[in-house]
């Protein structure tokens, strides 16, 4: 099934390319009209402005205005094709003709600097979407020094500050109580020191974040739809007083989320968990991850007789049907928003499994593990077991040191020298008392795991 960017986007609550901005200051009437005010003009509709607009641009002729042109082509009304031919008069570049494909463009071009005014100009029409957009953008942050990211390629993902609303502490039921999942639903699994709880991906999809305390450890799950990718994170952090809350911010960068901390408002990396912008960009700060499972909810539940499920009683009003939450793009090949993508071995919406740990990463396309394989491999010097099924988008890896494992008689079963070893949430248990415990991993879409680890990452070639 195809998918066409413009319908993604109006799924994101937004057509953007129809948006009325306000200005946040008058426009000059002048008809000559500097570089930095002619982007704007265009961006917010001085149809009587465009002409003049235009022809500064053409006379300034450098590709650092080209940051803004990309900005002003997503959200101008009607100024769309001749501000598309000065683009590329500019840069030569012909066969470009929307903001999707300058935006490609853009990542591929990081020796281009923005012009000087293309800070403000940004504060200036994002301000003008959500004023409470200030808190992430305020100018001491902005310049590329203070960054770990480029301000160019944050995008705006077409809802304010907090339009998915993230789950805190959540109302959570019985198994047996849950009777509004089928068995084929995915959840997110999490168990930590025998707690074990599930959290839908028909709920969550809407969410996209919790903060819990889970078997008395403070976490965060960040769900980045865009890039399939549920990663848990440890949120107390060493030398902090309490832990970090964490919301969706409303931006993106090459289709992944943003997340924001609620005590400080810097910008994270959904992937790597980092701060990539704002008060703690360079504090040092790394979230350690935990082990998250994507299951079916009969296995789940199978595994985890005691296991606690996500409510439908979040507080907010969604249809949380099965299926219903971004039906068409998890359908579909297409990405919503745009991501350079290296696709010489994977589809770029291809699921891979993936761990990273002192120093190296790898993964491994869903598809090894049809119909339940086990793989022994390793990530740099740890040697792990992995157990999947591509059929739930299932893997859990665990740390094997030097044993050579293979499959039991049942799911639940592995056999390393002859001894049987049982497959649980937190370690492989074993003849003796020994354990194999688990290594942290997760799922995610071939674009977002290549686009963030790339050359830093093998790829199992089975």
């Amino acid at each position: 099934m195809r998918f066409t960017r413009r319908c993604a986007l109006s799924q994101m609550g937004a057509a953007t390319a129809g948006l009325t901005l306000a200005p946040t200051a008058a426009l000059p009437q002048a008809e000559t009209l500097g570089i930095d005010r002619a982007v704007e003009a265009l961006i917010f509709g001085i149809d009587a402005r465009r002409d003049a607009a235009l022809e500064a641009i053409e006379a300034h002729g450098n590709v650092d205005i080209m940051p803004s042109l990309i900005m002003a082509l997503r959200f101008s009304r009607g100024a769309g094709r001749p501000l598309n031919a000065v683009m590329q008069d500019l840069t030569g570049e012909r066969g470009r003709d929307d903001w999707f494909q300058w935006m490609l463009w853009q990542q591929a071009h990081a020796e281009v600097v923005p012009h000087p005014s293309y800070v403000e100009l940004k504060r200036t029409v994002y301000r003008a979407i959500d004023p409470n957009f200030e808190i992430f953008l305020r100018p001491e942050h902005l310049q590329p020094e203070r960054m770990r990211i480029r301000l160019e390629e944050i995008t705006w993902g077409g809802v304010r500050k907090d339009g998915i609303p993230s789950l805190d502490n959540p109302e959570l039921l019985a198994a047996a109580d849950a009777s509004y999942l089928r068995d084929d639903d995915l959840v997110f699994g999490v168990s930590i020191n025998g707690d074990a709880r599930a959290y839908p991906l028909r709920i969550m999809g809407w969410h996209e974040m919790f903060n819990e305390v889970i078997g008395d450890v403070p976490v965060a799950l960040a769900y980045c739809t865009l890039c399939g990718a549920g990663i848990l994170f440890e949120t107390q952090v060493a030398g902090r007083e309490k832990p970090f809350v964490f919301g969706s911010s409303g931006f993106l960068y090459r289709s992944n989320k943003l997340m924001f901390d609620r005590e400080t408002h810097s910008l994270w990396n959904q992937f790597t968990g980092e701060p990539v912008m704002g008060p703690l960009v360079d504090s040092g700060i790394v979230l350690g991850q935990r082990p998250v499972t994507i299951e079916p909810w009969s296995a789940w539940r199978a595994r985890n007789p005691e296991t606690r499920v996500l409510s439908l009683e979040t507080g907010h009003r969604r249809d949380y049907g099965s299926g219903v939450v971004y039906r068409e793009y998890f359908a579909s090949d297409d990405l919503m928003f745009p991501a350079l993508v290296d696709q010489a071995q994977l589809q770029q919406k291809d699921y891979v499994f993936g761990i990273r740990t002192f120093g190296a990463a790898k993964a491994w396309p869903i598809e090894v593990f049809a119909g339940g394989r086990v793989i022994n491999d390793a990530v740099g010097d740890l040697n792990v077991v992995l157990i999947g099924d591509a059929a739930g988008r299932t893997v859990r890896a665990y740390d094997r040191g030097a044993r050579q494992f293979t499959a039991g008689s049942t799911p639940s079963e592995l056999r390393a020298d002859g001894a049987s070893w049982q497959v649980a949430e937190e370690a492989l248990t074993g003849p003796g008392g020994a354990t194999a415990p688990r290594v942290a991993g997760h799922i995610a879409y071939w674009f977002a795991w290549d686009g963030y680890l790339g050359a830093r990452s093998d790829l199992y070639q089975g």
